[in-house]
């Protein structure tokens, strides 16, 4: 059962009917609704907490599943093609899958393999992977775990009075193969999290190295840490922890104009993850960036906010000649997929659910999730009569939006 990636994902459930002729059944669920459940009976409250937990009272996590059910999918008949087409092409370069591996940080509290098994598990689908700088394994060490794979750099973005250590960062991702740059713009300090807060847990306090690897194994890091300490990392990890995490959350929001710093240390696409209004997509476009993520972080950061899906159209429809789409927050299965694609974004990220897929089973856990949620979107797309995940095929008029 264990396929290899294809052009034609939704095959994936051939080889599960085929064993349960012979009684054999999958190991996972292949009910999105499940994966989380099952989660939460192999992790720890503290890390269960962490992954599934929102800021305040979840009204944005759940604005974000609402807005994807206020969406129907109009299917066409008698449409005589092939399965679908799922390649889609962002800054000049074709991918296999229009949906990417969101970057999720501290990985090692879901399954001991942690980043690795996740990086190994994107390449062995063709799903792009996009590394968090909360991770708990190295910028090089996730890259030789990806292999060929596709693979993008999240930042978390240090404050101005450390330009050389966000210097460092970008350059350790670039010498290592990762091809675009994802700005994360609302997590400069960390949400109101009651289920973290319950637990009085807060993973990059810890005297480990999970969520600050990247910190720690950073040379200009270390440098700064033993300057201003007289001692090394290693001699105390608590302290260094928090310095780190200090570093990367430092409490304030960098401006417009610091985008500058980011262009002359990067000569790759620069995505802009967090916008939610078209006045912030708009002064993107104006500050000449390449890309945005319509985001709101999974609801994990601010409390009663909009679902991102609700204002994705008007975003797409104002910068999405100028910009490339991307949209994450509240995608659960290939449907979501399909709506999003629609409604003007080019890839998706999946978040909570590969990591559920990790908690369950590692590696094998996390490629079970992508085949899924592949095979999903392409039967979904051919049930529906539409051709490909081009905006010619797969726009707004294969929407319709449902009245309450």
């Amino acid at each position: 059962m264990d396929t290899p990636a294809n052009p034609t994902p939704y095959t994936y459930e051939n080889g599960i009917y085929a064993a349960g002729l012979n009684n054999e059944r999958s190991q996972i669920s292949f009910d999105p609704a499940k994966w989380e459940s099952l989660a939460k009976e192999r992790l720890s409250a503290n890390s269960f907490g962490y992954v599934w937990g929102s800021a305040g009272i979840r009204q944005t996590d759940d604005n974000n599943r609402e807005a994807f059910k206020k969406w129907g999918i109009l299917p066409s008949r008698l449409v005589e093609a092939d399965f679908p087409n799922l390649k889609t092409t962002l800054f000049g370069e074709e991918y296999d899958y229009p949906i990417a591996i969101a970057p999720v940080g501290v990985q090692t509290i879901f399954h001991p393999d942690g980043e690795v098994a996740t990086a190994k598990a994107a390449d062995a689908e063709n799903v792009t992977y996009i590394m968090s700088t909360a991770a708990s394994t190295s910028i090089e060490n996730v890259a030789d775990a990806n292999g060929p794979g596709s693979r993008w750099y999240q930042l978390y973005w240090p404050s101005n009075d450390h330009m050389d250590i966000t210097a460092s960062l970008l350059k350790r991702a670039k010498d290592s193969g990762y091809k675009v740059l994802v700005v994360t713009l609302d997590t400069y300090i960390l949400g109101w999290r009651p289920s973290d807060l319950d637990h009085g847990y807060n993973p990059f306090l810890r005297a480990d190295n999970i969520g600050v690897e990247l910190g720690f194994s950073d040379p200009i890091f270390q440098e700064y840490f033993r300057n201003k300490h007289d001692m090394s990392i290693e001699e105390d990890i608590s302290k260094a922890a928090a310095e780190w995490a200090h570093i990367i959350f430092p409490g304030t929001s960098h401006g417009w104009k610091d985008i500058q710093y980011l262009r002359n240390h990067w000569d790759g696409p620069i995505v802009l993850k967090g916008i939610q209004t078209v006045a912030d997509a708009k002064k993107a476009r104006e500050f000449g960036v390449q890309g945005i993520v319509v985001s709101n972080h999974g609801g994990r950061q601010q409390d009663g906010g909009i679902g991102s899906l609700d204002v994705l159209p008007d975003i797409a429809n104002a910068v999405g000649d100028d910009l490339e789409i991307l949209f994450d927050s509240g995608v659960r299965c290939g449907a979501d997929v399909v709506k999003a694609l629609a409604l003007g974004a080019k890839m998706v990220l999946v978040g909570r659910p590969y990591v559920y897929g990790l908690a369950i089973g590692g590696e094998t856990g996390v490629r079970h999730v992508l085949k899924s949620i592949l095979g999903d979107l392409q039967l979904t797309l051919h049930l529906s009569g539409i051709e490909d995940v081009t905006k010619a095929s797969l726009n707004q008029s294969v929407l319709r939006q449902i009245k309450n």
